[in-house]
């Protein structure tokens, strides 16, 4: 997509300094600047390249004064930080504004779909399936039977969403994610041998939930796994079977929770958490990267370490763990001292 200096001030409100005509088609870090990129400057510290950069269109707070000479057009605006935001989401919104039924994909006579979805090629949407209004589909999306989506709802290329799914308005499942697979359930017999237990339960995703790529949510024994409104769920995390996660809580890649764990709202959670089964985490809880959580959580703890410590606790030892060859050291003369004594 082209854009000239014209169109992106009217879209900020902002006032043009250099060439109108300017036209911009990619985005650049402000050192990084080619000719076509727009960039911006915010930062004091990186002021240095708005003299040096290539890129045509800069925006930058209306109190900016240049120093020397510059190349590149400006688009003088209250905070830069914030209109270049902006921007990126009126990028986005012009980017995802698919619609349409592309060939070949598979719709089912049963299935159901308000106005003005996106249904990517080679899309499947099984039996009973109901997408809402502006639901975009990307291509080699799976969409099994009986699934509800909402409303906005995008899903992107390759993700599969398994039978008796719900998904609440707003939320975006991204490429790879798997919604619904059958929940690590097996009892061993006399033998040892290890029969499936049958996995009759669903997902139940909510309102304005993001699913990172790779990510595999399953489906519950009896029941539903529920995540709540507002949830963010970053790439190739495993949620299990019977599994809640509370609102608003965000969960750092690589994550693992296991079966039946319960988890609050608004709690932070790092990268490559392991959390055991059939716990309960409170709200607000912190949870440091690499983490190994084996009991319950009360509201408000901050915790690191595997087996978790409190945050404090952890990082006291952690200061004696790094000092223990001096300490034993100091021990030892201690020892030698008290025996030359006795």
């Amino acid at each position: 997509m082209i854009f000239t200096a014209t169109q992106i001030a009217g879209i900020l409100n902002g006032e043009i300094d250099g060439d109108e005509t300017v036209e911009v088609s990619k985005l650049a870090k402000i050192e990084e600047g080619t000719k076509g990129s727009l960039t911006f400057l915010s930062n004091p510290k990186y002021t240095q390249y708005i003299y040096s950069t290539d890129a045509s269109i800069t925006i930058v707070d209306k109190n900016f004064e240049a120093e020397s000479s510059i190349k590149t057009t400006l688009i003088r605006v209250d905070d830069a930080y914030k209109a270049f935001s902006q921007l990126l989401e009126y990028y986005n919104m012009v980017k995802m504004n698919k619609s349409g039924i592309e060939n070949p994909s598979f719709i089912s006579e049963t299935a159901k779909y308000g106005d003005n979805i996106y249904l990517g090629a080679f899309s499947y949407l099984g039996e009973n399936v109901s997408l809402g209004v502006n639901a975009k589909i990307f291509p080699n999306v799976y969409i099994g039977d009986n699934v509800t989506i909402g409303d906005n709802v995008v899903v992107f290329a390759g993700a599969k969403i398994y039978s008796e799914t719900i998904i609440g308005d707003n939320c975006v499942i991204h490429s790879g994610a798997i919604v619904g697979a059958d929940g690590f359930g097996f009892t061993p017999n006399e033998k040892g041998e290890y029969s499936k237990v049958p996995q009759t339960g669903n997902v139940i995703i909510e309102d304005n939930v993001d699913v990172g790529a790779g990510t595999t949510i399953d489906r519950a024994t009896l029941g539903s796994t529920i995540i709540r409104k507002g949830v963010k769920l970053d790439n190739q995390i495993q949620i299990a079977h019977n599994v809640e996660i509370g609102e608003h809580t965000a969960i750092a890649a690589q994550t693992g929770i296991a079966g039946s764990t319960k988890i609050g709202k608004h709690c932070l959670i790092g990268g490559q958490v392991g959390i055991a089964g059939h716990l309960v985490i409170g709200n607000k809880v912190r949870i440091q990267a690499q983490s190994g959580i084996g009991r319950n959580i009360k509201d408000g703890e901050a915790i690191q370490g595997s087996p978790a410590l409190g945050y404090s606790d952890f990082n006291k030892s952690y200061v004696h763990f790094k000092n223990l060859p001096k300490i034993v050291d100091k021990i030892y003369k201690l020892e030698k001292k008290i025996n030359k004594n006795e």
